[in-house]
């Protein structure tokens, strides 16, 4: 049964929440993806690109949250995306639904704990660098959190990654190096910056975008930080792109609705997909080889599969 926004857990039932949704996914299949996929806004069609196996409604993995956004599905999809085995996470959580931060997370948790050790993910993000526009892509190299939470706060669980993990380098180089690679021989514009997490939902004032440009970022969103921040403790690299749905210029700021942003996903959505299947596939024919120096965690005492 999947949870609702909720009440604080120890760490040891909470824990025991993560074992339990791992179980009952791995009950259902005996594909072991080492590949994870967050398909945000702008993915849908990687989802259609997908050799399902099994498709699993969030209501019937234990513990699983139950994503409140009308754009947001919410089931995990396992399967093959060019005959590399994945695991699909179609929807996502976020904290102004009600969620905690370690609600939100436990996806990621569940997924590092069935074996995953790269995770691709998307998002919707306003553009604040005014050389990005609506409709394009921007590869995250870093992010300045705002959010006010932090998924590792609490008793830490040694056997999911260190109390203080370095976050020197959340987006994986050897993955970014591989995506905009991906972007030149695919003729398709990739900007590289600086993601801004804040809560939602509603969207900035003309004075916060100036502020939020100012302490450097490059897009603004309500997503993927509090699972970035889960996957590097587990020792999972990270690929993250956004697609940049609004412009937000204080100076010629517009108002926007939830119509405006689908529409230009949508637009960015084949090119999205296009980068993301064939880093897929690239990853899964072993390119490329692991960034050096990642904090030590449980992807990094299995075999990676990167190095077969």
């Amino acid at each position: 049964m999947a949870v609702s926004p909720s009440s604080p857990l120890s760490v040891d039932a909470y824990r025991q929440q993560v074992d339990a949704a791992a179980e009952a996914i791995r009950a259902r299949t005996p594909l072991q993806p080492r590949l994870g996929i967050i398909l945000g806004t702008g993915l849908g069609a990687l989802a259609r690109e997908i050799d399902v196996e099994v498709d699993v409604p969030y209501d019937d993995l234990p513990h699983f949250p139950i994503s409140t956004v009308e754009s947001h599905h919410g089931r995990l999809l396992i399967g093959r995306l060019g005959g590399v085995p994945v695991y699909a996470l179609q929807g996502r959580f976020h904290l102004y639904e009600g969620y905690t931060p370690r609600e939100v997370t436990l996806p990621v948790r569940v997924l590092a704990t069935l074996g995953v050790d790269t995770l691709l993910i998307s998002n919707a993000a306003g553009g604040m660098n005014p050389h990005y526009r609506r409709g394009d892509l921007m590869m995250l190299t870093d992010h300045i959190n705002l959010q006010g939470a932090n998924p590792l706060v609490g008793p830490n669980v040694e056997d999911w990654g260190p109390r203080f993990p370095d976050m020197s380098e959340p987006y994986d180089v050897a993955l970014r190096h591989l995506a905009e690679r991906v972007a030149l021989e695919q003729g398709i514009k990739l900007h590289q910056g600086v993601y801004v997490a804040v809560v939602g939902p509603n969207l900035e004032t003309r004075a916060e975008y100036r502020f939020l440009r100012m302490i450097g970022g490059d897009v603004v969103g309500m997503s993927t930080v509090p699972e970035v921040i889960v996957a590097r403790h587990m020792g999972v690299r990270v690929l993250a792109i956004s697609v940049i749905t609004d412009e937000c210029f204080p100076d010629a700021l517009e108002p926007i609705s939830i119509e405006d942003v689908l529409a230009a996903a949508a637009r960015a959505e084949p090119d999205l997909t296009r980068i993301m299947k064939v880093v897929a596939a690239r990853i899964g024919a072993g390119d490329p080889v692991p960034t050096a120096g990642s904090p030590a965690g449980p992807a990094e005492r299995r075999q990676d599969h990167l190095d077969a």
